[in-house]
Order: C-alpha cells, then structure tokens, then sequence
C-alpha cells in the first residue's frame, strides 16, 4: 500500500495496543478516564501503527514496480529526503534528511521510489547505522548499479529529550558500494550532496 493512501488499522491490534497505551497513563500517575484522556490510547495505537507501517513494506518490490531500461551510466542523486523514524532502544522520534546517489548500469528508477524506500526501513523501529544500510542494500541488490552511496544526518530525540540532553548534535552515517568506494567519486558525491546548485 503506497504511504500516501489511508492507512487501513487492524482492529484487534488497535485493541490490543489501545489497552497498553491505558496501562502507560495509569503508570505514569494520570488519569485515563478525564476528557483529554479518554480517546488518546486509541489515538496512540493508530499513531503507533503509522510510525510502524514498514515492517508491510517491501523496498526491492517497490524499485522493482518502476526499473526502466536506459543506457545512462552517470551519477543519479536524489538528496535532502526528508525522514522520520523511531529509536529502538526508547521509542522517541529521530528525525533528519537522507541523501542518496546510484549509478546505474542498465536501468534507472523512477525518483520517487528512492523515498519511497527510505519511508520503508523509517518507519520501523531503527538505529541509523542499520537504517543507512538496508536503504544502500535495497538500491544495490535491486538496481545492481555500479555504486550506491547513502549519507544519513539525524537528530535524535533520545539525546536532546533526555539522557545528555544535548540540543543542537547531529548523527552522520554513510554506506558506499562500487564505484563510491573510490576516493575520488565518493567525494564527488559529497561535495554535491552538501552544494547549493540553485
């Protein structure tokens, strides 16, 4: 199901969910059952479900669903992808913007399926490493181009929220395959990624 659509909530898991999020206010000292309360472990579940509607994703069937065969052998960048996923270790948000580049041999993807697959691996419970990765993985097995780079910048909620509570840090990770794993085309793609061509 494309993210765009409505997502369609199972009603069991909704249940389910909805009487974890109670138990969370209850725990917490709260009153579930005041006004502002009363509806928000549902609206929590289906919350919940949203922010989780990857692990019903298939990234590789998405780049497969718009492949074209196309003779173009240059760099393909598609940057600044806005994305938004939740830490493993204490479910807060962390957010950032991805930037990724393939170049092809043979065929070309559509562009919006590159964020298409991001939203995929970001809307799961994550750690950035392993996110930078399965999207490089994704593209690379799919595509089979001559190179995938990912580069990753985050800010963790984790971190400003709690715990260090250190408000202005940012998170890099990156993945190169192939040809971005020469000196002189990684830096190619760095120098691009952070430019303003406009």
């Amino acid at each position: 199901m494309p993210f765009s659509q409505q997502l369609n909530y199972d009603d069991a898991i909704t249940e389910k969910l909805s009487d974890n999020f109670a138990n969370i206010i209850d725990g917490v000292g709260e009153d579930k059952d005041r006004e502002g309360l009363i509806k928000t472990p549902e609206r929590a579940a289906k919350a919940m479900q949203f922010l989780t509607q990857g692990y019903e994703q298939d990234a590789e069937a998405i780049l497969r669903s718009a492949m074209f065969a196309e003779d173009y052998s240059e760099m393909v960048i598609v940057k600044n992808i806005e994305l938004y996923s939740l830490c493993e270790h204490h479910l807060l948000p962390f957010f950032g913007k991805a930037h990724v580049a393939y170049i092809p041999d043979g065929y070309i993807v559509g562009l919006s399926k590159i964020p298409r697959v991001i939203d995929v691996f970001a809307r799961r419970f994550q750690v950035q490493e392993r996110l930078t990765d399965q999207v490089l993985q994704a593209i690379h097995k799919t595509l089979n181009p001559l190179g995938v780079a990912v580069v990753i910048e985050a800010r963790h909620m984790c971190m400003m929220m709690r715990g260090v509570q250190k408000q202005t840090s940012v998170t890099t990770t990156s993945a190169f395959t192939g040809a971005f794993k020469a000196e002189r085309t990684r830096n190619e793609f760095l120098k691009l990624i952070t430019s303003d061509l406009g």
